[in-house]
């Protein structure tokens, strides 16, 4: 968790871009994202030249030679890439600093992709958007007064992943598509309900920000940290961030550059997921741009895991979805559940949020889905969440379904969440128990019955098993309520006449009690 001091200033550095002319939050973190890769690129470029003039090996840095700035002129203008670099443009005055910026710094980053980066192909389609060399000069301010903060902090990288994370959390409005940030406590539900392994290919075919792969990431270098260097985070679970157990190199580079893999159709969120994953110590992020549900995407029984909050947009235009597809719909949460069962391995697990309609809706489409899951999968878990875990951003009530592709379901496990931990009111504040301690609502429960080897059968609480048998006897209804068995208890009551007699005392003593103070004020 960040010290309030960073918290203070990533407040004031959103303040600089509102007050500067651009409210939009997801322009602003765009715009944010930018200067942060310029910071990075400069500084990681240096901390290689100094690694290897140690080593005493040759290091080409990426700044050396010259750029010639693009001009519909015949005559363009060449200048040193050593003026290009965040350490260089934020020490010139804060006109001559955005003229830089804007004709030459941008320019320059759209063709690094001679570096093999994602995050550099992605800027192809970027825009500086910076109205101002005021703000520009205040946001480059503020970003080095936040990591000369960062940098107090023992565990660095870590950090700056959450700094990048306190920024995405003003991300407070429904993007496109009905897309829309993961509350971090429902991801970290989630993996610790799938808990990813070292060497695992991760997947997101819909990843916007990259949430689940940063919390797959950080569950990952937690088990490879040694117990006593790990402490509950602000959602009571154990995080590690040093990774002392990772002492194979060849593990780190893979788990650092071929376990995580993302895909969105929104260029913006794709940038940003790069930032995300970059921030938190990954150095090789692969999100890439592709649309998961069309014909050109057919990556089948490639990863070992599958995390996902797919959009629910509505329906498909069916000319462009992939013709693999062996449900007959045009519902995206229909469609990308079965693409996400085509991704899995045999063996590799999944773990989705749905809207609950997909656990009962009644339609050939919905069915035939559920039949898929429960048929060709171990279902482990179906977890319903109430309808405000997603306010404000949205009101549909949903569900978490956990499922390994191939083997069999004997039972599946059903859990009723009442309680996140937060109000559901569109302010989702935190909740607090009597003694002042953080109340987590029913997050570490589902953990604790879920990892239980001896579930329960009692089906009066909210959590039991239910046998396949019967699910396929109810034609594939997923739904908790179905198979919750409803009870009233029934209420001892006194004697009204007790009661009355009661209240007849309790008036006596206390006329009695007034005649006393009377008697003390005549």
């Amino acid at each position: 968790m960040l010290p309030d001091e960073i918290k203070y200033k990533v407040k004031e550095l959103w303040d600089k871009f509102w007050s500067g002319g651009i409210s939009n939050p997801l322009n602003a973190i765009e715009q944010i994202t930018y200067l942060l890769f310029l910071k990075q690129l400069d500084e990681k470029d240096q901390q290689r030249e100094k690694t290897a003039e140690f080593l005493n090996e040759k290091y080409k840095s990426i700044f050396d030679g010259k750029f010639t700035i693009p001009s519909e002129n015949e005559k363009r203008k060449a200048v040193p890439k050593t003026s290009l670099r965040w350490s260089s443009f934020t020490k010139l005055p804060s006109d001559e600093m955005f003229d830089t910026v804007q004709t030459k710094v941008f320019p320059f980053i759209k063709q690094l992709n001679g570096q093999n980066s994602h995050f550099t192909k992605h800027m192809q389609s970027a825009s500086f958007l910076i109205p101002s060399p005021r703000l520009l000069a205040e946001a480059v301010k503020k970003i080095d007064e936040i990591f000369i903060e960062l940098e107090k902090e023992k565990r660095f990288i870590d950090a700056q992943g959450d700094f990048y994370e306190e920024l995405l959390r003003e991300l407070n409005t429904s993007g496109k598509n009905g897309q829309f940030r993961t509350p971090t406590h429902i991801i970290e539900l989630i993996i610790e309900l799938v808990q990813p392994k070292l060497g695992s290919k991760i997947a997101d075919p819909a990843c916007g920000t990259a949430g689940f792969l940063i919390g797959a990431y950080k569950y990952i270098i937690t088990s490879q940290t040694s117990a006593q260097y790990c402490q509950p985070d602000e959602n009571g679970f154990l995080r590690g961030s040093i990774a002392d157990k990772l002492v194979s190199k060849q593990a780190r580079k893979e788990l650092e550059e071929d376990t995580f893999f993302g895909f969105d159709i929104d260029p913006t969120m794709i940038r940003i997921g790069l930032m995300n994953l970059m921030m938190h110590g990954i150095s090789v992020p692969k999100i890439d741009y592709n649309d998961t549900l069309s014909k050109n995407y057919n990556e089948d029984e490639c990863y070992d895991m599958v995390l996902a909050n797919p959009p629910f947009t509505g329906n498909i235009d069916k000319g462009d979805l992939n013709p693999t597809f062996s449900i007959n719909t045009t519902k995206s949460e229909l469609l990308f559940l079965e693409r996400i069962y085509k991704m899995l391995r045999p063996g590799g697990t999944a773990a989705v949020i749905v809207p609950q309609g997909v656990l009962f809706g009644s339609g050939s489409a919905f069915r035939k889905i559920r039949q898929l899951l429960l048929d060709n999968c171990k279902l482990s878990a179906i977890i319903s969440l109430p309808s405000g875990v997603f306010k404000p951003y949205a009101g549909v009530a949903t569900a978490i379904l956990v499922f390994t592709k191939g083997g069999e379901s004997e039972n599946v496990w059903f859990y009723d969440m009442i309680s996140d931990g937060r109000t559901l009111d569109d302010k989702r504040s935190e909740l607090f128990k009597g003694n002042g301690d953080r109340d987590y609502g029913d997050l570490h429960e589902i953990i604790t019955q879920y990892r239980s080897k001896d579930k329960s059968t009692n089906r009066r609480l909210r959590h039991f098993i239910v046998p396949t048998s019967e699910i396929v006897a109810n034609e594939y209804d997923f739904s908790f309520k179905r198979y919750r068995e409803e009870f009233f208890e029934e209420l001892e009551t006194e004697d009204p006449q007790k009661i009355l007699l009661q209240l007849s005392e309790l008036e006596k003593e206390i006329q009695d009690g007034l005649n006393e103070l009377k008697s003390i004020f005549q």
